[in-house]
């Protein structure tokens, strides 16, 4: 099968390559897939912009050379194989989910992955779709809700309101009766506002101070930000970062930082809203599979989200 490959941290995705690698194999073959696994063709894959830094992508959980790995973790696509021990799929399903972090993911055009991973896509969202929600649904999800507690009538600071994430973050936010102010360069402004914010501080220009207090801050940032808007959180409010561990401490409230974990009733939440308008992507550009190459590595800056698309070959397969 065809997949992207890489072999280098060092060179980033400049060392991607896309190459030929042996297509998984399920249960009953022994052959890159688990007990409680299926395999799924790729119809549509998403790639986190800093995951070539993850240690997970270099190394297996025994902390063992794992390249040349095939990275992304983000997919939606049609399952076709079951392994042993795999219920509530079935084949031909159409599926989409967030991969294991240490294993082979979904540049590619088939992956394995644990079927509890996986969650139904309904038959009237775009593959494209499907994929662009994964990632960013489930991080604005759980850092909104499982982490930050956000109920009607508090008040949020999105940071990176334009971005994949935050513009996510921005629209369930507003859902939930929050009032929303997002942050961003001035450049992003009326796409935050766009997407939900109901106020916009640039963080070049204006005073992130001047906001007042506010119950909780989603920050994708981290650094010099996250510091600063500790500052702003009201008594008993959260300070909730996706950046890594952080020393910014709100003086009466929380931190907490999080790494974003498959959850099949989160997802279904999320594209139910997308279904019903409720819930906008997010995509700055689809690319084929035998141009990922070139999408990671653009010559201008691409705003939104980059998805690559199953490659011609498996295209031609399922017309056929």
């Amino acid at each position: 099968m065809k997949a992207i490959v890489v072999t280098d941290q060092a060179a980033g995705t400049a060392g991607m390559k896309l190459m030929e690698r042996p297509k998984p194999q399920d249960g009953r073959a022994l052959s890159g897939a688990n007990y409680g696994d299926v395999i799924v063709q790729v119809h549509a894959s998403g790639f986190t912009g800093d995951e070539l830094s993850w240690p997970s992508t270099w190394i297996d959980r025994l902390g063992r050379d794992r390249t040349p790995s095939i990275p992304g973790h983000e997919l939606a696509g049609v399952v076709t194989a079951l392994s042993y021990g795999t219920t509530g799929l079935s084949v031909g399903q159409r599926v989409f989910g967030l991969t294991d972090w240490t294993r082979d993911g979904t540049l590619a055009e088939y992956v394995a992955v644990e079927a509890r991973n996986l969650t139904p896509l309904p038959g009237d969202v775009d593959f494209t779709v499907g994929a662009a929600l994964v990632m960013p649904g489930l991080t604005a999800w759980q850092g909104l809700f499982e982490h930050g507690r956000l109920r009607a009538g508090q008040s949020v600071l999105v940071h990176g309101a334009a971005g994949v994430v935050g513009s996510m973050a921005t629209q369930f936010a507003r859902e939930a009766g929050a009032y929303v102010i997002g942050t961003g360069r001035i450049a992003g402004r009326q796409t935050a506002l766009d997407f939900g914010a109901q106020e916009f501080v640039d963080l070049d220009n204006d005073a992130l101070e001047d906001v007042g207090e506010v119950d909780l801050v989603f920050d994708v940032l981290g650094g010099d930000i996250a510091k600063r808007s500790a500052g702003v959180i009201r008594a008993g409010g959260t300070l909730v970062t996706i950046a890594g561990p952080t020393e910014a401490r709100p003086s009466r409230g929380l931190t907490i930082d999080f790494v974003v974990v498959p959850d099949r009733v989160q997802l279904s939440e999320v594209v139910q809203r997308a279904r019903n308008g409720r819930l906008r992507t997010n995509i700055g550009k689809v690319a084929a599979l035998d141009d990922a190459v070139a999408a990671f590595n653009p010559t201008e800056r691409i705003k939104g989200k980059t998805i690559i698309r199953g490659s011609e070959r498996v295209t031609k397969r399922l017309a056929a």
